[in-house]
């Protein structure tokens, strides 16, 4: 039997009589899991935006930590400075001020921390160029300059973060392929469900000269238009809810939001339709491989 058949042909089918609670159970489950399916799918895109984002901003920028006595913090701020613009590879260098450095710690220690009455280091930001700069021989430039300066490229912030969207992205794409597997095998359930329950009716279908073939199609055919109505509701139901979550700012990794929001952007719309005609595929091999062992089982 093609894949092709139950959709063209509809006869075979009128020979089995409902198959009751099976049909509710089919329908829910497809609907149930295509609906996680949306979300599995649009957190995969989201971490994969994440990982994009942060590799790309922690990569273009760095950063100069001067510490010393206050005494020497202005000079050597502008030791490393003369250091930097003339350091091949760096598109920008500027000293950020306090109010900057404020808002910088502001979300770990609120509004009100007196920085004029610590200790604060200087910081410089840096900002690469397309071709970017060697680290190390800048550190050794800055060390020679201004003995407080401590270059901080950002790789070992950069790496764990886009390491950590990395397995959210595997882990949307993991859940999808457990996702197809639950949604198989509670076809499966159903489908033996639904044969054991119309064996007496299928006995009566080989003595009149039916082929396994042909009573097969009808449960194949009703399972897999079960599986693909339920996974277009809960698809459009995934969609219309993920379409409906608050909009987050896009911000940097150190601004007010640095999480993209959970959903899909431009072209990725088009991608949740697909888990409908997937969820039937499933229900058509599913609800096949258990007709064809409950068949032999009759015999």
């Amino acid at each position: 039997m093609r894949l092709t058949d139950f959709f063209l042909r509809s006869d075979a089918d009128r020979v089995v009589p409902p198959s009751g609670f099976t049909a509710q159970l089919t329908l829910l489950t497809a609907a149930a899991m295509a609906f996680l399916a949306v979300f599995a799918l649009a957190l995969s895109f989201a971490t994969g935006r994440l990982a994009d984002r942060w590799s790309e901003e922690l990569a273009r920028t760095a950063t100069v930590r001067i510490s010393a006595p206050l005494d020497q913090i202005g000079a050597q701020t502008e030791a490393a400075l003369a250091v930097l613009t003339t350091t091949a590879g760096v598109a920008q260098a500027r000293a950020l001020d306090l109010s900057e450095e404020q808002a910088l710690l502001e979300p770990w220690f609120g509004p009100d921390l007196p920085l004029d009455q610590l200790p604060m280091p200087q910081l410089i930001e840096i900002i690469e160029d397309d071709l970017g700069f060697d680290a190390e021989g800048l550190r050794l430039r800055l060390t020679a300059e201004a003995p407080g300066a401590v270059l901080d490229d950002h790789s070992r912030w950069r790496k764990p973060l886009v390491r950590a969207a990395d397995r959210l992205r595997l882990l949307g794409i993991v859940s999808l392929a457990l996702i197809a597997a639950a949604t198989g095998a509670m076809i499966t359930l159903a489908a033996h469900a639904a044969l054991a329950a119309n064996a007496q009716v299928i006995r009566t279908l080989r003595l009149v000269g039916a082929q396994d073939s042909y009573i097969a199609q009808a449960f194949v055919r009703r399972f897999a238009l079960r599986a693909l109505g339920g996974a277009l509701i809960g698809t459009f139901l995934g969609m219309a809810a993920i379409a409906l979550l608050p909009a987050t700012s896009t911000g940097t990794v150190g601004g007010d939001s640095f999480l993209t929001g959970l959903g899909f952007q431009g072209l990725h719309w088009f991608w949740p339709l697909a888990i409908a005609p997937l969820a039937a595929i499933v229900a058509f091999v599913a609800t096949r491989l258990a007709a064809q062992r409950t068949l032999r089982g009759l015999m």
